[in-house]
C-alpha cells in the first residue's frame, strides 16, 4: 500500500485534518469505485479504522478524518455543530478534488454522513450507515446522566466503565461474539481519550446534548443500513423504520453482536461496507457475507 497523506484543513477558523490511504495506481489500474471516507464515533478519529484499511486500500483511497471536536482537531465552538460538522466533510471532498465519494458513517458518524448525503447528494455515490442512534429512550438517557455525574467527579476509569457498558448488551441470555473482548476495549478507548485529548469530555458531552436529526428522508443515493440484533442504544426494529426512509435501501441484521458490531464482528462488516461500495456484495443478496442469522432482504420486502 502507497504512504497515507494527512492534510491540515480549517473551517470557521476550526482546525482539523483527514488522512489519505492511496490507493496503488502504479499498476496502471484505475480504482474499483470512489474514494471512501469513513465517520466513526465521537471519540473515533482517524486512526481508528485499519479493517477498512485492509479491506478497502486495495479498491480504492480510504479517507478517515479528525473531524472539529473529535482527536487532534479544534474543539467545536459553543452552539449546534451539525451545520459545522457538514462544512467540515463538504471541505474534505472539495479538497480531495472529486466530484463523488462513497460515505461510510458509524454510530455517532452515522449523523453527519446522512445529512451531508441530503444536503448534496449529487457528491455521494453510495452511503453506508452502521449502529444508527435514531432514538435514545430515557432509561438510556438516564444511564449516560449518571456517567456524565461520574465524569464531572473527576474519576474518569469510572466514567470509562459506565460509559462501555451503556453502549453494549450485557444480558447474558444474549448471545454477543467476543463480547468481554470488545467491553474491555471500549473501556480502555474511552480512558485513552479522556488521558490524551484536552476535549475528549466535551466531545462527549455534546454528543449526548446534540441529538441528532434522522428525520427528513432520502433519494438518489444507494444506501445500506446495518445493525447488530442486540444494539441497545437503538433496537434494530427502529433503525430498520429509520432506513425505510430512505428510497432504495437495503437494511441488515448482523447477528450475535450489539451496537460495537465493527469490533464484534470487524472483518465481517468491513468485508459487507467494502462489498458495497465496490459492488462486488452489492445490495442484491447475502450469500457474499457469511453472518449469522443475517437478514439482507430490501426494506419494506422482506
Amino acid at each position: 500500500m502507497a504512504e497515507e497523506i494527512i492534510r491540515m484543513l480549517s473551517v470557521d477558523g476550526v482546525r482539523y485534518g483527514y488522512r489519505v490511504l492511496p490507493y496503488d495506481r502504479s499498476g496502471g489500474a484505475a480504482p474499483a469505485t470512489e474514494p471512501t471516507l469513513v465517520l466513526g464515533g465521537a471519540l473515533q478519529g482517524m486512526y481508528g479504522w485499519p479493517q477498512m484499511d485492509v479491506h478497502l486500500g486495495p479498491a480504492t483511497d480510504v479517507v478517515t478524518a479528525d473531524l472539529p471536536g473529535m482527536g487532534s482537531a479544534d474543539p467545536l465552538p459553543p452552539g449546534p455543530s451539525a451545520d459545522l460538522l457538514r462544512r467540515a466533510v463538504l471541505r474534505i471532498a472539495d479538497d480531495l478534488g472529486v466530484p463523488r465519494l462513497n460515505l461510510y458513517g458509524f454510530s455517532y458518524g452515522t449523523a453527519i454522513a446522512f445529512g451531508f448525503a441530503q444536503l448534496h447528494p449529487e457528491r455521494v455515490a453510495r452511503l453506508a450507515l452502521g449502529g444508527v442512534p435514531v432514538h435514545i429512550d430515557e432509561a438510556q438517557v438516564a444511564r449516560w446522566e449518571r456517567a456524565r455525574q461520574v465524569l464531572d467527579s473527576g474519576d474518569h476509569d469510572g466514567f470509562a466503565a459506565l460509559a462501555a457498558d451503556a453502549l453494549m448488551c450485557l444480558d447474558p441470555e444474549r448471545t454477543v461474539h467476543r463480547r468481554e473482548l470488545a467491553r474491555r476495549y471500549v473501556r480502555r478507548s474511552f480512558l485513552h481519550a479522556l488521558t490524551h485529548s484536552p476535549h475528549a469530555a466535551d466531545s462527549l458531552y455534546r454528543a449526548l446534548a446534540d441529538r441528532p436529526d434522522f428525520s427528513g428522508g432520502l433519494s438518489g443515493v444507494p444506501s445500506l443500513v446495518f445493525a447488530g440484533e442486540h444494539d441497545t442504544v437503538t433496537s434494530p426494529e427502529r433503525q430498520r423504520e429509520f432506513a425505510a426512509t430512505i428510497e432504495g435501501s437495503r437494511f441488515l441484521t448482523i447477528g450475535e453482536s450489539d451496537h460495537w458490531v465493527v469490533l464484534e464482528r470487524a472483518v465481517e462488516v468491513a468485508e459487507l461496507v467494502s462489498g458495497f461500495f465496490t459492488r462486488t456484495e452489492g445490495v442484491a443478496g447475502t450469500g457474499a457475507v457469511a453472518l449469522p442469522r443475517q437478514a439482507g432482504a430490501p426494506v419494506g420486502r422482506s
